[in-house]
């Protein structure tokens, strides 16, 4: 229980009682439940867009959750997104790069990275079609926190000094439980949501996972706090983005 409260409120800005007086190793010990705590707030999502649907137009209802997604993490891994565009895009040695992540205001960069990617799943929600759309809503966070423990899992830390990463060092064996935990979930829900299309956006979700984390060893040896924001945001795109390009290249979603 205690783990599963870790990662509740490292994950959500779900309040946690203080008299469950929680520690790092409680912390380190909770990535199993990520895959979880990703489903559970996509069901939440989905279910506030099926409300909504009701007396709302569908684009209005399309960016309020992907607010909402944000909103519930308490931006942390859009933050993570923003600190890893400054970084990685302003083509500087690995030393500089990991300074840059490590300054609190945001770049240029990190500014125009948020708003595209903001603007992609917003767009990308619109043009699935109705009959797969809250799956794809339920899907998106549930693929992010599966992706963030797949690079945990996969790669090393990269800073010598530390960070708020590092209470997830070891425990490797846990993390590649959880994947297989989250990889069973994301195939439960694209299955009823995709039909047999599910198999391919799990795929390439997946695929976008292990590329982004190959760059990151290449760029700075491993991943960091912010990197582990950035792998978060970008695989939540998948699922919408990728369900986009098979209804538009002639498969029926």
């Amino acid at each position: 229980m205690r783990s599963f409260l870790s990662a509740l409120t490292f994950l959500t800005v779900v309040p946690v009682p203080s008299r469950f007086n929680l520690n790092p190793d409680d912390l380190g010990r909770s990535t199993v439940f990520f895959p979880f705590i990703g489903l559970v707030m996509g069901l939440f999502a989905a279910g506030m867009g099926h409300l909504l649907y009701y007396v709302l137009p569908s684009q209005m209802v399309a960016l309020f959750l992907v607010f909402l997604l944000v909103g519930m993490s308490g931006a942390l891994h859009l933050d993570g997104f923003a600190d890893t565009c400054d970084g990685f895009l302003s083509t500087r040695p690995r030393d500089k790069v990991l300074s840059i992540m490590r300054d609190s205001r945001v770049g240029t960069m990190g500014v125009a990275g948020i708003i595209f990617l903001v603007l992609m799943k917003w767009v990308s929600l619109t043009s699935i079609p109705s009959s797969s759309r809250l799956f794809a809503i339920v899907l998106m966070p549930l693929t992010g926190r599966t992706a963030l423990l797949a690079m945990m899992a996969a790669l090393p830390y990269a800073r010598s000094e530390g960070g708020l990463a590092t209470a997830f060092l070891g425990n490797r064996t846990l993390k590649w439980v959880g994947v297989a935990i989250g990889i069973g979930f994301m195939i439960i829900v694209s299955s009823l949501g995709f039909g047999r299309f599910g198999i391919i956006i799990i795929a390439i979700s997946l695929g976008a996972t292990a590329l982004f984390s190959a760059f990151c060893y290449t760029k700075i040896g491993g991943y960091t706090g912010d990197t582990l924001g950035a792998v978060c945001e970008i695989c939540e795109l998948f699922p919408a983005l990728v369900a986009v390009v098979i209804f538009y290249g002639g498969g029926t979603v």
